[in-house]
């Protein structure tokens, strides 16, 4: 029976009259089928094109089996490469093998033995480059927890995460949303000595400005209307721990000038008291705002800034993290397939390419995202381009287009409530893109979110 004609392979062979006799034996077989002369054109045609497998020789001019198979491997893990060698030369096929082919096959090629190894390849290849979670030497103290990276841009990150954990610097976050600024916090905080200590998170931009001060800095009884006894604030309950402000950059101008005393002088009033409380904690903040830019248009305290970024960090986007997505994607698939109770292998080769190739404007969190929906839609074993949103197929983002909905007699509220939650759906989870979409600004977002949460 004829393979479906959506198979298609890569043979890559600089003996050109035997790569012209594998072509015709495959397309026999069903399968469309490509040849290229050299690991050069293979490299470089894997990256225009995904291939359901590539049928490749070990010995070439220029770059050879090797060499070509890690390359392609380091690209798009979920496409098999089955290395073609002479029988005297099977030690190099063994590390073709590790530098990632799927399997090898001695010349002259039994052609049953090669229609076989090619079906078994197809059925059973899966993404070699398993989720390495890196409990990193980078420095012996040092536990890099559940991060994921394998990128030049990450491991340098780590190695700078190893040294700064330890100390009591204050510690200002950057990057774009939905890059993992908080899980660094997470990190810096169990590797430092107050770990045993508590961890309090604050997300600035979803706490109203008239409560902001009164939840980061605790009240007394009858302070205000409403406040029926005295509250502990935030950062006293971080003393002895942590304290990790994200989206410092939203908080207004009136209260970071008490900000700015907390964080040097280590001390605050609670609202409606007049005594000092001393705190000891550690302050790390995140934004994925241009902060040097703020201070200079006069919406951010410079004296606060300098306070805040003793030591900087930046978080690079998906699109920058060469390597990583192939291993994020992996450990995302594995969770919620656990998750949803589904035996899931791992994506086809077109699958990944497509993850590969796209920008991933909501970074991790989008790509989060769309492998739980992919995971939530897949029905067979191998996640494929079916089970990808429309975005990511390179067709127009759905949330350009208008929201079709049946609203018959809704209310406004509840109008406004789908679209607000069906304009984040189609923003990846990134908030600050889908309140750009949406014409308002974060913190209008994040309130209207808060309120269909509070439903």
């Amino acid at each position: 029976m004829a393979n479906p004609p959506e198979i298609t392979l890569l043979v890559v062979d600089d003996d050109q009259n035997h790569r012209e006799m594998l072509l015709d034996h495959l397309e026999d077989w069903g399968y469309r089928a490509t040849g290229v002369n050299s690991g050069e054109t293979a490299i470089a045609l894997c990256r225009e094109r995904p291939f359901d497998l590539i049928l490749m020789d070990v010995r070439m001019a220029g770059i050879d089996g090797i060499e070509a198979s890690r390359e392609i491997n380091a690209y798009n893990p979920a496409i098999p490469v089955l290395i073609m060698t002479a029988y005297s030369d099977v030690e190099n096929a063994v590390k073709a093998m590790k530098a990632g082919a799927y399997d090898y096959l001695t010349k002259p090629l039994a052609f049953d033995e090669l229609r076989l190894a090619l079906e078994r390849a197809l059925d059973h290849a899966v993404l070699k480059n398993e989720v390495r979670v890196l409990r990193t030497s980078l420095a012996s103290s040092f536990n890099a927890g559940a991060v994921i990276a394998q990128s030049p841009l990450m491991r340098q990150l780590l190695s700078t995460l190893s040294a700064i954990a330890p100390s009591e610097a204050t510690v200002l976050i950057t990057g774009e949303s939905g890059t993992g600024k908080e899980v660094v916090a997470k990190l810096i905080h169990s590797n430092s000595s107050r770990r045993k200590g508590p961890y309090v998170a604050v997300n600035c931009a979803a706490l109203p400005d008239t409560l902001l001060e009164s939840e980061l800095f605790g009240h007394e009884k009858g302070a205000f209307t409403g406040a029926d006894k005295r509250r502990e604030g935030r950062f006293p309950a971080a003393n002895k721990g942590t304290i990790f402000l994200d989206e410092i950059g939203e908080i207004p101008l009136a209260m970071q000038a008490k900000m700015l005393r907390v964080v040097q002088e280590r001390e605050l009033q609670r609202v409606g008291g007049d005594q000092t409380v001393r705190i000891d904690v550690r302050i790390l903040a995140a934004t994925n705002k241009d902060l040097k830019r703020e201070v200079e248009e006069g919406r951010f305290r410079q004296d606060l800034y300098f306070r805040l970024n003793v030591v900087s960090l930046h978080l690079p986007p998906l699109r920058e993290r060469d390597g990583d997505i192939p291993l994020l994607a992996m450990h995302f698939l594995k969770l919620f397939a656990e998750k949803n109770s589904k035996n899931i292998k791992g994506f086809t080769p077109a699958a990944m390419d497509r993850l590969q190739k796209y920008s991933w404007p909501g970074n991790v969190r989008e790509l989060e995202n769309v492998v739980e929906r992919a995971v939530i839609l897949l029905m067979g074993e191998y996640v494929s381009e079916r089970e990808l949103p429309p975005s990511l197929m390179g067709g127009e983002e759905p949330a350009q287009s208008p929201i079709k909905r049946d609203f018959g007699n809704m209310s406004l509220e509840e109008i406004e409530r789908l679209v607000v939650l069906d304009t984040l759906e189609q923003a990846g989870g990134n908030k600050s893109e889908a309140a750009r979409r949406l014409g308002i600004n974060r913190k209008t977002l994040l309130a209207k979110l808060t309120a269909v949460t509070d439903e």
